[in-house]
């Protein structure tokens, strides 16, 4: 191979990834939920959590989307204050001092910046852990008796455990706690 041949396609080649670059800046982001009242998504479910409301002790403190928030807790194995692992009777709703800790140690164990909120940066990092059962984009399910409620099934891979989560038409989030599904709300608790 020539070197006028190996400069030709390194040029391509950068160009591609140049275009790439710029559609990825391009496109528009999953819409921001907090304001729609609903942990929620469109389009890929790769980049829903990176737009979400804030999550702290005074943010949205007491709701399903604190709820779903301690079931990735739960999935990513993360340490509370007394040094064990987040575990089913830690999820209730509520952002306390526990999920603080919780949170803390996930984004110790993440290398994100640590100060136990779960903003763009660290519930955008949960992002990555999605996949679906086929291993190929969205799943859409189509079982006897599915609805618009069960449209997308999502299979979050935490580093201890795994959960479906499944993200309605309208791209509201549910998941499945104490005998119950919940909506991922902002605005009420339905996990306690």
């Amino acid at each position: 191979m020539s070197f006028r041949t190996t400069r030709a396609r390194l040029c391509t080649a950068a160009v591609a990834a140049l275009a790439a670059g710029t559609l990825a800046v391009g496109a528009s982001p999953a819409a921001a939920s907090a304001s729609s009242g609903y942990v929620s998504g469109a389009d890929s479910y790769y980049d829903d959590f990176g737009d979400e409301g804030t999550l702290s002790t005074s943010s949205y403190s007491s709701s399903n989307a604190t709820c779903l928030w301690q079931v990735i807790l739960l999935a990513e194995g993360a340490k509370e204050s007394n040094g064990t692992a987040f575990d089913w009777s830690d999820i209730d709703g509520h952002f306390g001092p526990n999920t603080k800790e919780a949170t803390e140690s996930l984004q110790r164990s993440w290398s994100l910046g640590v100060d136990g909120k779960v903003g763009p940066q660290t519930f955008g990092a949960a992002d990555t852990q999605w996949n679906s059962s086929t291993g190929s984009g969205e799943l859409e399910y189509r079982g006897v008796g599915s609805t618009d409620a069960t449209k997308f099934k999502l299979r979050y891979h935490g580093a201890k455990a795994y959960f479906d989560f499944y993200r309605t038409a309208s791209g509201q989030y549910r998941f499945f706690h104490n005998g119950a599904w919940h909506y991922a709300s902002y605005t009420s608790n339905t996990c306690d």
